[in-house]
C-alpha cells in the first residue's frame, strides 16, 4: 500500500512565516491534488516548546543559520519557527486534513532538533512513525512539504532506512536552497529515494 506523507506544512514555513520557504505555498495546489488519490495519508507538524535550543534566540549573541554544537551534535540555529499553540505552528490554511489518518508532531524535545517525520536528530527518540505506517500496511511511501532539503529529505531517508520503498514529489516541496537540495537529491537517490512528478503518481 502506498503512503503519502505531508511533512510540516505550516504557517511558519510559508511566506510570511517565521522561517519561510520561497515559493513554499506554490505547492499546496498538487499537495491538494496528490491526497485524493492515496489510501494512506499522515502529516508531521513541528512542534517547538518556547526557548528550544535549536532557535538562535536561545544562545547569547548567535545569530540565525550559525552552526552550534549542542549535545554533541551540530546544529543549525534558526529562527523561533512552529512554537507550540502559536499561529505559526498551525497547518496551512486550506490544507484539507480531513483525509489524515494520524498526525505525528515532533521536535518537542527542547535539547534536541527533529527534522525527520522518524527520529530525532540524535536518533534517541522514535515518534512511532515508522510502526503505524507498517500496521497499517504501508509499504511504499511518497514524501512531500517543506523544507525539501532539511525535513522532507531527513524523513525520506529514515523512510527508505526503515525498508519502505521511498520516493519525493519533487514538485510537491520546495527548498531553502536549491543547490543544497540537488546535492541532497544525489545522497538520497544512492540511498534508493526516488524523485517524481505528480503527474507521474500511480498508486
Amino acid at each position: 500500500m502506498h503512503a503519502l506523507i505531508l511533512v510540516d506544512i505550516q504557517n511558519d514555513f510559508l511566506p510570511g512565516g517565521r522561517l519561510p520557504v520561497a515559493g513554499g505555498d506554490a505547492i499546496l495546489p498538487v499537495v491538494a491534488d496528490l491526497i485524493p488519490r492515496y489510501p494512506l495519508v499522515v502529516a508531521t507538524q513541528d512542534w517547538h516548546p518556547a526557548g528550544h535550543m535549536s532557535f538562535a534566540s536561545s544562545h547569547a549573541g548567535r545569530t540565525p543559520f550559525e552552526t552550534v554544537e549542542l549535545d554533541g551534535l551540530p546544529q543549525t540555529l534558526w529562527p523561533d519557527h512552529c512554537v507550540q499553540g502559536t499561529p505559526g505552528a498551525e497547518f496551512a490554511p486550506g490544507l484539507d486534513l480531513r483525509p489524515v489518518r494520524a498526525i505525528f508532531r515532533k521536535g518537542m524535545d527542547p535539547r534536541v532538533d527533529s527534522y525527520s517525520g522518524f527520529f530525532d536528530n540524535g536518533r534517541r527518540h522514535r515518534t512511532g512513525l515508522a510502526e503505524w505506517l507498517r500496521a497499517m500496511g504501508a509499504d511504499t511511501v511518497h514524501v512531500v512539504g517543506l523544507a525539501a532539503e532539511v525535513c522532507v529529505a531527513y524523513t525520506a531517508r529514515d523512510a527508505a532506512e526503515q525498508g519502505f520503498r521511498t520516493a519525493i514529489v519533487e514538485d510537491a516541496t520546495r527548498a531553502l536552497s536549491a543547490e543544497a537540495f540537488a546535492a541532497t537529491a544525489a545522497e538520497l537517490g544512492e540511498r534508493g529515494v526516488g524523485l517524481l512528478r505528480a503527474d507521474a503518481v500511480r498508486v
